[in-house]
């Protein structure tokens, strides 16, 4: 019989490496299986074409957590992230353009061309975000109040209530219009001008498929807010290497600590025995006892595919059988012969390391999800283009560059019966099409790609409809209630049974809290007595 782990963790994904890390460190025996021939998850580098290389999924780094970087030592294996000189260029219609970032007084000369009122509300805009953002920044390393009757959740819950009461009145407002209210009401409070709105407006939309005046959309924005980029917040950045250097240092720091990954090792069925988690059976018939089995999957693929809903309790169940998913992404990756050549703004720049998006106002953004609502996909689909190659030319041949392209709104599924396997190419060419207006000679720059519909994100990374957050981002499932209310501090309903994904607390992104936080649960549940945590 096979030797029992201490815990087996299934998914070799970032957060899967953070927790086998922590709980490395704490003396556990840990072995991570992975579906894949490659381990990371969703954040990978991989050829697509002959000589091109990229973030085949996650594309850019903001949200990784400084205290998982620095306990992992990432930076003395290599980890080397380069900070966009400016966060965000829109292209805009009649041939103007927006550039967002770079310093507050460069924003507000560029915002002053559209709005003087815009301009000299953005230092108040900003103050507003960041007093919310402080606060939440204060919980992503926590684990929510389990909220199940224990009386060390009683206690957590009322420490961690305790931080939004210390906002001002008018931050108390603001963190309320932030979690409901949608992005549109929440950027017209400050702006008037379309395209400042449009710059903000994007991020309530990554990875959402939604409307920016769907309700909650602002917390969506609120949370790609949220990170940093050597020390600098707010920022984003190419990773030298791709996403695929983050979880390929991560994967060699924990088998230096005696973790065993084993690849090609798709997971069937959790197994349980009296009521309590004790392995997993894989793909093929072969066994892996362990103590605990910790989830780095989405709560859908989870609870409705991996496990025996006998296993599982019957209000449960039909819980997760309501968490939403799918989150309308269409993701592509092409190798480019030249760079892109904005007819807005000719010839090379800073615009090029930035993130370059074509969605020109919020209006522009309700009507790509109101296409996907009603045909499948956006006639005008939201694209943001990054061309990482411009500052790491170990991605792309002399001369050659490559891009990716993230996509919003694609439906994750299509209407009338259709198929994306049937519609992809149809839907990538449009895509094309979409930058090609902007940037004349793209689609003849284009010498390779590769296309991931919501279809294939599911079928190649798990992504359950697509959904790179592995499920919405809404006030019904956030906090303490993701996945579900009383199971949102990382365990499962059965015993010796977690979750270290983003669907859980603080949810989507590359940011390791998930697994730093459900090692913790482990930790905490190996030593204290169950009459406190409530189990």
């Amino acid at each position: 019989m096979e030797e029992t782990w201490d815990a087996v963790i299934i998914g070799g994904g970032h957060n899967g490496l953070v927790c086998a890390f922590y709980l490395a460190r704490a003396g556990y025996r840990v072995c991570i299986l992975e579906r894949r021939a490659v381990v990371g998850g969703a954040a990978v580098t991989e050829e697509f074409a002959p000589g091109f290389r990229n973030s085949v999924a996650s594309y850019t780094v903001s949200l990784l957590q400084p205290k998982v970087i620095r306990d992992m030592r990432l930076a003395d294996h290599g980890y080397r992230v380069i900070e966009r000189p400016v966060s965000n260029f829109l292209p805009l219609p009649g041939g103007d353009h927006l550039m967002l970032g770079g310093g507050l007084a460069r924003t507000q000369a560029e915002f002053a061309r559209f709005s003087a009122r815009d301009a000299a509300a953005l230092p108040a805009y900003h103050a507003a975000l960041e007093r919310v953002a402080n606060v939440l920044r204060d919980l992503i390393l926590r684990a929510p109040p389990s909220l199940n009757g224990g009386l060390a959740s009683l206690l957590d819950f009322a420490r961690q209530s305790r931080l939004a009461r210390r906002l001002p009145p008018e931050g108390q407002a603001d963190l309320i219009d932030l979690f409901a209210g949608s992005a549109s009401a929440f950027l017209s409070r400050w702006f008037e001008s379309d395209p400042v709105k449009a710059a903000f407006g994007f991020d309530s939309v990554v990875g959402n498929y939604a409307s920016p005046e769907t309700p909650g959309s602002a917390y969506v924005l609120l949370h790609h807010v949220f990170g940093e980029v050597n020390g600098n917040r707010g920022a984003w950045g190419h990773v030298v290497g791709g996403m695929g250097s983050i979880t390929r240092i991560m994967a060699d720091v924990v088998r230096a600590m005696g973790v065993s990954i084993r690849l090609e090792s798709p997971v069937e069925q959790v197994l349980v025995d009296g009521g309590r988690a004790v392995g997993v059976r894989l793909e093929g018939g072969g066994e892996v006892f362990a103590r605990r089995v910790i989830a780095n999957v989405g709560p859908k693929l989870l609870y409705q595919r991996l496990m025996n809903p006998a296993d599982l309790p019957g209000d449960f169940l039909s819980r997760i059988r309501a968490f939403t998913a799918g989150s309308g992404t269409f993701r592509m990756n092409v190798a480019l012969d030249a760079l892109p050549d904005f007819a807005c703004l000719p010839g090379a720049g800073d615009h090029h390391r930035s993130g370059v998006i074509i969605a020109p106002s919020l209006s522009y953004m309700d009507r790509a999800f109101t296409d996907a609502k009603r045909e499948g996909w956006s006639r005008e689909p939201i694209v943001e283009m990054l061309i990482p190659s411009t500052v790491d030319d170990s991605l792309a041949p002399p001369g050659c560059h490559v891009a990716s392209l993230f996509c919003q709104q694609f439906a994750p599924q299509l209407p009338d019966g259709r198929d994306w396997d049937d519609e992809r190419e149809a839907a990538a060419d449009h895509v094309i099409a979409t930058v090609d207006a902007h940037a004349p000679g793209f689609a003849r720059s284009v010498v390779g790609r590769q296309i991931l519909s919501p279809l294939d994100l599911e079928r190649s990374f798990g992504l359950i409809g697509g959904d790179i957050m592995h499920g919405h981002m809404t006030l019904n499932q956030m906090w303490a209630a993701r996945p579900l209310l009383g199971h949102g501090a990382y365990r499962g309903p059965v015993k010796g049974l977690y979750m270290c994904g983003a669907g859980t607390h603080p949810g989507g992104g590359v940011t390791g809290a998930p697994g730093h936080n459900a090692a913790r649960a482990v930790l905490t549940d190996a030593t204290m007595p169950a009459r406190w945590r409530g189990r």
